[in-house]
């Protein structure tokens, strides 16, 4: 609720304040987008043992609608965001409050976009199971929505949700990045190295929950939000 409450205050425009921080970031990941589409890419024991089904028919829709995503999180409401908020960033203060680090991406931001990083990195990178991806996803969007009221924000809460959701678009590198590394002989979650099986069964499930996201703001897009 923390970062809701902070968030309610809106934007900072300031000289040194970061601008199109998404689609920059986007259009800065290489990937080999290509791998979406390649049978031998799925074919691979890792993509094809540990990921979910339904997997690639859905991350062709996300990068079908990349576009459309990124105009959506660039005309909802704006906030002063950190941009990197996830749980490395985090810290926990003995008062009880909590204090975030790394500032070196903040500027202006969609409201719900750093919550929409929050949820999906805390799982990439394995500091969360993945199997309660949704479970988390649910108590941080109450959670912030909360703060947001609490500090007297009076917005409507389905731009909120289609600021979450929305920012799925932010990963549509990492699954093609992953394909192209699946054959390698070592993989890494955030630096350090992890077991092959494990990292692609968790990310599978977390990619297939932005999927799932990816649905749900092209759903509420449709319903006028």
């Amino acid at each position: 609720s923390a970062l809701g409450r902070w968030q309610a205050r809106g934007p900072l425009d300031a000289p040194w304040t970061s601008r199109h921080f998404l689609r920059d970031y986007a259009a800065g990941k290489p990937a080999r987008y290509e791998l979406v589409d390649d049978d031998r890419a799925w074919d691979q024991p890792l993509v094809r043992d540990c990921w979910p089904p339904g997997l690639r028919t859905g991350w062709a829709r996300l990068l079908a609608h990349r576009e459309r995503l990124l105009a959506t999180m660039e005309r909802l409401p704006r906030t002063f965001a950190h941009l990197d908020a996830w749980v490395s960033n985090e810290i926990a203060r003995p008062d009880g409050r909590t204090a975030l680090l790394d500032w070196a991406f903040a500027g202006d931001g969609a409201i719900g976009e750093d919550a929409g990083n929050h949820i999906p990195d805390a799982a990439f990178d394995l500091f969360w199971p993945a199997e309660r991806i949704a479970e988390l996803d649910a108590a941080v969007t109450a959670d912030y929505l909360a703060g947001l009221r609490e500090a007297g924000w009076p917005g409507d809460p389905s731009e909120v949700r289609l600021g979450i959701v929305a920012s799925c678009v932010k990963y549509a590198w990492l699954l093609p990045g992953m394909l192209a590394r699946a054959s390698a002989t070592e993989h890494r979650a955030y630096h350090e190295v992890a077991d092959a099986e494990q990292l692609y069964r968790q990310r599978g499930l977390v990619l297939a929950h932005l999927v799932g996201w990816c649905d749900e703001a092209l759903a509420l897009l449709e319903a006028g939000r």
